[in-house]
């Protein structure tokens, strides 16, 4: 029996580099009346689902994923998040379908 996992990966931009969407929001603020915030730093969110065995394995393919595609590991610093997991009875004939 397989398992799905939800994981949200987080990915920005790593401490020291330049993030110009960060610094477009931050000089916006002063124009909307808001003040109080600083270093706006702007990234994005993946959400997925892994089927495995178990946590571990789910979570070695969502770093994997993490770290070789959805970031750039040079100028990108990414977190994965265990979002839950609910039980699944996966077969042969029901992989590559997509699930919503």
């Amino acid at each position: 029996m397989s398992t799905d996992f939800r994981f949200a990966v987080n990915v920005l931009p790593k401490p020291g580099i330049l993030d110009p969407q960060g610094r477009a929001v931050e000089g916006s603020l002063g124009h909307l009346g808001i003040d109080g915030v600083s270093a706006v730093r702007v990234g994005r969110r993946v959400e997925l689902t892994v089927t495995a065995s178990g946590e571990a394995e789910a979570r070695a393919t969502a770093e994997r994923l993490a770290g070789e595609l959805l970031s750039n590991p040079l100028i990108e610093a990414f977190r994965v998040e265990l979002l839950g997991a609910t039980s699944s009875t996966t077969s042969a004939a029901s992989t590559g379908a997509s699930r919503a």
